[in-house]
């Protein structure tokens, strides 16, 4: 491809984000290309209120939770520059939601991070292996160092 139009950045918040982060800003600039972020919510149970679950006060609740997830989430759209309407907080397994919402959205690369795991780790499938055969549309999976 000569040149990228929309660039999807998958944001994790994992230590090495900001790398990432970079590679995608560093194409977008290259390419004068639309960037957008997401990020997937796969870790914070909700209460259901629909039946009347009662949320104690004094507890971290899944809603403040999610708070503290979209302030994040604002927060690197700020950083990178973004426009709000780019911004996408989602609910669900990121191995399900990155490629539909490149789709509806037309992005043309998606740039993720991949911690390269070999053996067992790997035959599991990784959120970048998963996107890498799902997507449509290029994939740049940024190598992340193992901790």
């Amino acid at each position: 491809m000569d040149s990228y139009q929309h660039i999807l950045l998958a944001v994790d918040y994992s230590e090495q984000g900001d790398v990432v982060a970079g590679k995608a800003q560093e194409l977008a600039k290259k390419y004068q290309a639309k960037l957008s972020i997401i990020h997937v919510l796969d870790n914070i149970s909700m209460p259901d209120t629909t039946y009347g679950t009662v949320i104690p006060l004094d507890q971290d609740s899944g809603y403040g939770l999610l708070e503290t997830e979209k302030n994040r989430l604002m927060q690197v759209g700020d950083q990178l520059g973004v426009a709000q309407a780019n911004r996408w907080l989602i609910w669900g397994s990121p191995k399900q939601e990155i490629v539909p919402l490149a789709e509806q959205q037309q992005v043309d690369l998606i740039v993720i991070g991949s911690h390269g795991r070999h053996g067992l780790a790997l035959l599991l499938g990784s959120t970048a292996n998963s996107v890498l055969h799902h997507a449509r549309c290029d994939v740049m999976a940024v190598r992340l160092l193992n901790a």
